[in-house]
């Protein structure tokens, strides 16, 4: 992840039941490079740990906005890796 800084902060986990099964991804904030052209926030997948990054400087409407459309991107990943 070339656009995120180095340092991270956990903000908690969000659940997700995907079939029968429950996950609990962390959310955490990161300072994005706004000069990267890279959209702040969203799923993550990297060497099977799966995770929500938010933009750490978004104001609370847009860092539950980037939570809420990471979790349907996040569920969507899981039903395909996962369930088929």
């Amino acid at each position: 992840m070339s656009t995120v800084s180095a340092s991270s902060r956990l903000l908690g986990y969000v659940q997700l039941r995907v079939g029968e099964r429950l996950y609990a991804l962390p959310v955490q904030a990161v300072r994005f490079e706004r000069d990267s052209g890279t959209a702040p926030g969203g799923f993550f997948d990297e060497k099977g740990e799966l995770g929500i990054l938010v933009d750490s400087e978004a104001s609370d409407v847009d860092v539950r906005a980037q939570i809420e459309s990471a979790s349907v991107e996040a569920v969507r990943h899981i039903s395909k890796r996962f369930m088929n």
